[in-house]
């Protein structure tokens, strides 16, 4: 095995004479320099160091002297800093000139070669780890999903998974990443047999539902609104819980996350049903039932979220919440930055709801932009994309200035996404919906073992729009495909982001309630 090389700059080095060869017999290549000087000259001259050990006081350029030039040469080498000196100004400018590590003489061997592993060898050892522990859980994960599961262990299934997901993607070992492809595909394989068997009986309170889009609000929402203080809710369209817990991170840095709950979306998955549905505390069928003049059936013209704030209002009332609120629909920066900007106006409300509808946009801009396609051209990078948004986003601006003025937050969605790359087959007339995840219409031709079909559209208080209207949904990976123009069809489709059907990224979806730092 290929020695790793390293270079030690120390005044005394011949007095580290013990540490140089203990590092040599763990396998590293030590290349000694006396003076800051003299360590320049060797990172010029060998392109081949993977990290530099350096004393902070020596004689000549000093240790930050030194660091700073090495930077300028090759930003990415590691540097550990060792010194002599506990002033906390020299370590504020050793760790501001982006230093690896820093240790206090006297130094002992194992320390060295520890801060070594931790730079050097960080990235092996973590997905060595992460194997390890995954391949012990892949047998647990196997066995529950064999097991008659309820809702709420579906979604513990569903959080374990996307752990490993976030997990695989820091290890990178591709022979790792396929088998939990294949768990996951696998538990969306049950997960449909699931939703199938319970989801209408649900609906008709035949069996203990979970919180769905409908009683969302009722069920989790309603209590923020019985305390004191103003909060704000913020609806982030097409979130899936692995997306979430990847702009986490960011939202911690101003927020102590409370709870971390989830929910399960309606059937369509799809904005127009899903988001309705959260605002009015209505089914599809119901909304169609009471309020006709807000809203507009698949085959209708006009869009179809355009009345949330009078859903919001008109279940407001029902609950007896009495309360002074304002609804902001963000579609684009320009919108979001004038939002960002009038917060402080919005305080005297009792209940701020923010709509924000970038992902929802980045899902659809992954079909049809190529430039976006290849940014986001699978899972990880997709969830990459999300965040370098987010970091960027007026929203974060937003939630950088409620946590200064001490609000409450809620973030949740109205559904999910899921990466489909299989076809099915499905005949319509003209009328029938464009949604590649579900299909309405009175003429309907498929396979039914490749769909979760709904004959009676009432059963699932779904809006039946003709004697003979049904609905299909998709299930796993799967996106309806006409036969017409079919293998253009669905090479354009293939490897997409879509929604409307079942899946757990689809429908098991974040609830988060935030409490300012």
């Amino acid at each position: 095995m290929d020695k790793t090389t390293i270079l030690w700059a120390d005044d005394e080095i011949e007095l580290l004479k013990p540490h140089v060869l203990f590092l040599n017999s763990k396998g590293y290549d030590v290349l000694t320099a006396v003076s800051g000087d003299e360590a320049i000259d060797i990172v010029k001259e060998n392109k081949n160091i993977s990290a530099v050990l350096l004393d902070e006081n020596m004689p000549g350029l000093t240790g930050l002297e030194t660091l700073t030039r090495i930077k300028q040469l090759q930003n990415e080498l590691p540097v550990i800093m060792i010194t002599k000196s506990e002033e906390e100004y020299i370590m504020e400018d050793a760790i501001g000139s982006k230093i690896a590590d820093y240790l206090i003489k006297p130094v002992n061997p194992n320390q060295i070669l520890l801060s070594l592993k931790k730079n050097l060898d960080n990235k092996r050892l973590v997905s060595e780890k992460t194997n390890t522990e995954y391949r012990k859980e892949f047998a647990q994960i196997g066995m529950r999903l064999s097991d008659n599961l309820n809702w709420e262990e579906w979604a513990d299934v569903y959080k374990k998974i996307v752990y490993w997901e976030l997990e695989m993607d820091k290890a990178q070992d591709k022979s790792m990443i396929e088998v939990l492809k294949m768990q996951k595909a696998d538990a969306n394989t049950q997960f449909f047999k699931f939703i199938e068997k319970h989801y209408i009986n649900w609906l008709n309170g035949k069996e203990t539902a979970p919180t769905m889009s409908h009683t969302l609000l009722k069920n989790k929402f309603m209590k923020e609104l019985d305390k004191n203080e103003s909060v704000f809710l913020i609806v982030i369209d097409n979130l899936r819980y692995d997306q979430w817990k990847m702009i986490q991170p960011s939202v911690n840095d101003y927020f102590i996350t409370e709870s971390e709950e989830t929910f399960y979306s309606i059937l369509p998955s799809a904005t127009q049903y899903a988001r309705n549905a959260i605002f009015s505390g209505l089914l599809p069928s119901e909304m169609e039932k009471r309020h006709p003049y807000w809203w507009l059936n698949d085959e209708d013209e006009g869009g179809k979220n355009m009345h949330e704030e009078d859903f919001l209002q008109a279940q407001l009332k029902r609950l007896g919440k009495d309360i002074k609120f304002s609804y902001n629909k963000i579609t684009n920066l320009a919108a979001g930055k004038k939002l960002a900007d009038n917060i402080s106006n919005l305080l005297q409300n009792k209940l701020n709801v923010i709509v924000y509808n970038f992902v929802d946009m980045l899902s659809h801009a992954r079909t049809d932009m190529e430039v976006i396609r290849e940014l986001a051209d699978d899972e990880p990078a997709y969830r990459s994309l999300t965040v370098s948004w987010f970091e960027h986003s007026a929203l974060l601006d937003i939630i950088k200035q409620l946590a200064n003025k001490k609000v409450r937050v809620v973030i949740t969605t109205d559904h999910g996404t899921v990466h489909v790359k299989e076809p099915s087959k499905v005949v319509g007339d003209r009328n029938v919906n464009t949604n590649l995840r579900y299909k309405q219409g009175k003429a309907l031709d498929y396979n039914p073992k490749e769909v979760f079909e709904v004959k009676n559209p009432s059963d699932a208080f779904l809006p039946k729009q003709n004697v003979s209207s049904r609905f299909i949904f998709a299930k796993e990976d799967r996106f309806f495909a006409y036969p017409n123009n079919y293998n253009h069809y669905v090479n354009y489709y293939r490897n997409t982001f879509q929604h409307g059907g079942i899946s757990l990224e689809e429908m098991i979806i974040p609830y988060i309630t935030l409490q300012p730092k």
